[in-house]
């Protein structure tokens, strides 16, 4: 990783918050690996073959009246990325129940405790639509269900889904570092139950499941929740998230037209998870 060269932004929000969770988010669907949150907003790194100058055109936030935000950008020198997200990764705990660390914390004293690495993949519960994916997970049944991740980038969601009882699950993403990631996590947690899986949506073909996992972003969930239908087994759950608040009605309606029930509704800094009943 040390010959591998970045591009860094340099982005100023305000208000901060939510400005800075909304950007991080969006700017790591768009490709971006690594985030440090600064006083004034924060600073992202893509790598320099992954960058274009239309890299920013999808990133919805940028567009809107209700956040200010300027950035700046720079070629940067090679650099120790481990080093860099463990000064900033700080330990979380969810409900007082479940907790997420890297291993050079202190074990805290929760039900579930998950132990990742999360180098540059998303999904470490520190950002909202993985700490509400937690919360859904730790209040519903998952002893010897058959669970799907969609998108699992560090694992952790599937992690505690082991935790929880499940007893076949496939962890599935299509971007190579998160699968490789997800590898390391799971087997850093004694995981027996989980496969990783490096695709999309295409290679769930003629599988099923108990319990769908997705937190994705909403045009993915949109294309592909067909797919996901057609892989819950009867009486099954699906879990979404990663959209807004504004996104609702169209995410329900595509549900609706899959023949889904509404359930239940999360939400947290505008961000949204939602619950579906085959």
């Amino acid at each position: 990783m040390f010959n591998t060269f970045y591009i860094g932004y340099e982005f100023k929000v305000t208000p901060l918050q939510p400005g800075v969770e909304i950007l991080i988010a969006e700017l790591g669907y768009a490709g971006f690996e690594s985030f440090v949150e600064t006083d004034e907003g924060v600073t992202a790194y893509i790598q320099k073959e992954e960058w274009n100058d239309t890299i920013l055109k999808d990133i919805q936030i940028l567009e809107s009246d209700e956040f200010e935000i300027s950035y700046t950008f720079e070629n940067i020198e090679p650099t120790n990325w481990n080093e860099e997200w463990e000064k900033n990764f700080n330990p979380i705990i969810v409900d007082d129940v479940c907790s997420v660390r890297a291993p050079f914390h202190e074990k805290p004293n929760t039900q579930y405790d998950i132990i990742i690495e999360p180098k540059m993949s998303f999904g470490t519960g520190h950002h909202e639509t993985t700490h509400m994916m937690i919360q859904h997970i730790l209040k519903n049944d998952f002893e010897d269900k058959s669970v799907l991740d969609m998108g699992c980038g560090t694992g952790v969601l599937a992690i505690l889904a082991e935790m929880k009882g499940a007893k076949n699950i496939n962890a599935v993403d299509y971007d190579n570092w998160c699968y490789l990631n997800s590898l390391e996590n799971v087997e850093r947690n004694n995981c027996k139950n989980i496969t990783v899986i490096e695709g999309d949506a295409s290679i769930l073909k003629s599988k099923k499941y108990d319990i769908i996992i997705a937190n994705i972003n909403r045009n993915i969930l949109l294309n592909d929740m067909k797919t996901y239908v057609s892989c819950l087994n009867k009486n099954g759950i699906l879990f979404l998230s990663g959209f807004y608040n504004e996104d609702i009605l169209v995410i329900k309606e595509e549900c609706e037209r899959q023949m889904l029930k509404f359930e239940e509704k999360l939400e947290r800094n505008n961000w949204i998870s939602l619950k579906f009943l085959n």
